[in-house]
């Protein structure tokens, strides 16, 4: 096991037989996991509705191939000045440390392996910079909770930017926890030695814990345009569903949103982030980075995303099964998995073209 900051081989796990799909990681992880962790991984809001419908849009989508085509398919994708190795990007996931002894250091490790971005959560179990210095020369994206100190938030965004992140991904669907009985039945509670790093020189914020408390503390767009107006980093909003948000984003200097329902752990009955997609970008035109987070299991989902819309995906929620059953090695094996099938997908349906939403 690691001591002194070294690793120890057993650290970078193993894969298992017959994992060949990112859905093999789910059976794996809930016998490995104490009942408590993986109800916070895979729990959902109340009833599952907007979990499940996540889910429910990519099944009902179809690919039509174009043939015989003389270009040769290119799986690599660049965001802001950056080519990676597919449209594939790991989502923020909080508190790592309930998974894998390595937390985030093994994400991080992971995704520098494989050649795409890791976009660390605010909430992480190892600090930004730990984080940052774990992906070794990769490229690592901050997400970013608004705190209910404008200062500290603002000591948030400079140690990201003196850490070398290369972008702001502000999570605005958010402002309280989601309704989580799945969580609530297993008796979930966060172990106090696994309190997020970054949070911990936070000031109070002297609420009472009441719900007036807590709907006052929601960020505004006053706080959007503060901390576009205060970072030299690309800014995005993750959270968007509505058109006018991805406008208003925008408008605000913003470089770009995330349409997500947050995996719907927070907000039930929301609408699937795939079923969005197209009339955001039909809103904002090609020029903004527009990403879809929620749902994606497949390679071929991805050509579905990219097709309405999409820049590229985010994936959270089966690399963290991956981290949890097998390590930084499992989670290089989930990318790694997903990126080919992405691949494949190229060579048999051609490159997406966002015609092909409306082609069907």
């Amino acid at each position: 096991m690691t001591t002194a900051g070294h690793l120890d081989p057993s650290d970078f796990g193993a894969i298992p037989p017959g994992v060949v799909s990112l859905e093999d990681w789910a059976p794996l992880a809930r016998e490995r996991l104490a009942p408590e962790a993986h109800a916070y991984l895979a729990g959902h809001a109340c009833d599952g509705v907007t979990a499940r419908r996540n889910r429910e849009a990519f099944l009902a989508a179809e690919i039509a191939p174009r043939l015989l085509r003389e270009e040769t398919p290119d799986p690599t994708t660049r965001l802001f000045g950056r080519t990676i190795a597919a449209p594939v990007l790991v989502a923020p996931v909080a508190h790592q440390g309930l998974f894998h002894p390595l937390a985030e250091r093994a994400t991080a490790m992971a995704t520098s392996a494989v050649d795409t971005i890791l976009v660390a959560s605010t909430l992480s179990t190892l600090s930004l910079e730990a984080i940052a210095e774990a992906a070794d020369g990769g490229t690592q994206w901050f997400q970013l909770y608004v705190q209910p100190d404008r200062g500290f938030t603002d000591a948030l965004v400079a140690r990201a930017e003196a850490a070398g992140y290369a972008a702001l991904v502000i999570t605005v669907d958010a402002p309280v926890f989601g309704v989580r009985n799945v969580e609530q039945r297993a008796g979930f509670r966060l172990p106090a030695a696994l309190a997020p790093a970054n949070l911990c020189d936070a000031p109070a914020d002297g609420g009472d814990g009441s719900l007036a408390a807590l709907l006052a503390r929601r960020p505004t767009w006053s706080d959007v345009a503060h901390i576009v107006a205060r970072t030299r980093l690309p800014v995005l909003l993750k959270g968007i569903l509505d058109v006018e948000d991805a406008a208003r984003a925008i408008d605000l200097g913003a470089a770009g949103v995330i349409v997500s329902n947050h995996g719907g752990r927070v907000l039930d009955l929301a609408p699937a982030a795939l079923d969005r997609l197209a009339p955001i970008r039909d809103r904002l035109g090609d020029r903004p980075t527009i990403l879809l987070d929620g749902g994606v299991r497949r390679g071929g989902d991805v050509h579905v995303a990219l097709s309405r819309g999409a820049d590229a995906v985010m994936v959270g929620r089966p690399l963290i099964e991956a981290l949890a059953v097998g390590g930084p090695l499992g989670v290089a094996h989930a990318l790694r998995t997903l990126i080919d099938e992405w691949a494949i997908t190229l060579a048999l349906a051609g490159p997406p073209r966002r015609s092909d939403a409306r082609d069907q």
